[in-house]
């Protein structure tokens, strides 16, 4: 009788131990999710202390993040399923519904809202004023991009003509402007950060102006994916969401130092001092705020950029290029 005792026991232990295993198995499981962003940057710490923290482990994603090098490579990357998600511009979203696709991209979830590049010129100016580039060159980025759109926009509202008062060079890539410059190329250009700061420190240029404080509000870059993604994977995308937002309520809450701490393997070439200060400089300009919703006043002035900037003549549905249930779901259970 003990023996028979004995032998249920060890069978329950053997039982429990296994639906343990399961369950912790279970737990564990998380799904891979390709992650494309337009560029490698501090202006996009939230994102970072999402990884770094482990925000979307918790929400059972595992991120692969890929550098698109452009909002034009993130698109291709999600068109041909190289990418599940891409982080870039909306207006490449824009771009891709007006062309009659149907699976289009859609937006549904905002991360920064404003411009994050800066203006680097061959001096140090500290009472830089935009008229200062008149007749000078900059290297403006890609045709159609958001960088050289937002830079264009702020020229003319100081008056001055992009081809007629001021160079602006469209021939060269993206992520191909920093070593342009370096090299010798034109009198300012525009970067993000820490490339930004790191030329400055290196003396290959210095940060004279603001492209982010200089337009204001912009739904400069948002996550998107494809309309069928939206509606075969509605709890991946939740899950997604919610990550990004608990990641911009802790940089909200947390000092600069703070943050560069946890993005520091970000950029791990980077000096923590120099890191600090670029997020200050991104939070001082108000780039972050937790609000994941590309507002409608936001997105018309967007198309107003893109329409003055020469490249589209009409916009799209602003319902078809955004979607807020995501959103609205993650701002109101994340506290």
């Amino acid at each position: 009788m003990k023996k028979i005792i004995a032998l249920l026991i060890a069978i329950v232990l053997v039982l429990s131990l296994l639906l343990v295993g399961c369950n912790t198995q279970k737990e564990n499981k998380s799904e891979n999710v390709r992650l494309v962003e337009v560029t490698h940057s501090v202006f996009y710490a939230p994102q970072y202390v999402a990884i770094e923290l482990g925000f979307f482990e918790k929400n059972g994603i595992k991120i692969e993040l890929i550098n698109g090098g452009g909002a034009d490579k993130c698109m291709t990357a999600l068109l041909s399923n190289q990418a599940d998600i891409a982080f870039m511009g909306p207006e490449a979203s824009v771009y891709v519904y007006n062309q009659g696709k149907e699976n289009y991209v859609v937006n549904f979830a905002q991360l920064t809202q404003r411009d994050g590049s800066f203006i680097v010129g061959r001096e140090k100016n500290d009472n830089f004023k935009i008229e200062d580039m008149k007749g000078k060159t900059i290297l403006g980025g890609r045709k159609g991009g958001m960088p050289l759109m937002t830079l264009e926009y702020v020229l003319k509202q100081h008056g001055l003509t992009p081809g007629v008062d001021v160079n602006v060079r469209t021939d060269i890539q993206f992520d191909m402007m920093a070593g342009a410059f370096a090299s010798g190329e034109a009198d300012f250009t525009t970067l993000f950060e820490p490339l930004a700061s790191n030329f400055e420190k290196e003396g290959k240029g210095y940060i004279v102006g603001s492209l982010g404080k200089e337009a204001g509000y912009i739904p400069y870059t948002c996550y998107s994916t494809t309309l069928s993604n939206i509606n075969k994977k509605p709890e991946l995308i939740q899950n997604f969401t919610n990550a990004i937002y608990e990641g911009m309520l802790w940089v909200q809450n947390h000092s600069a130092e703070e943050v560069a701490k946890a993005i520091l393997p970000q950029f791990p070439d980077s000096d923590i001092k120099l890191l600090t200060q670029v997020v200050q400089r991104y939070k001082d300009q108000d780039t972050w705020k937790p609000d994941l919703i590309l507002g409608k006043d936001g997105y018309i002035k967007l198309i107003d950029i893109i329409k003055t900037a020469g490249v589209l003549e009409q916009g799209a549905p602003y319902d078809k290029i955004f979607t807020d249930k995501f959103a609205k779901y993650s701002m109101r259970k994340i506290k």
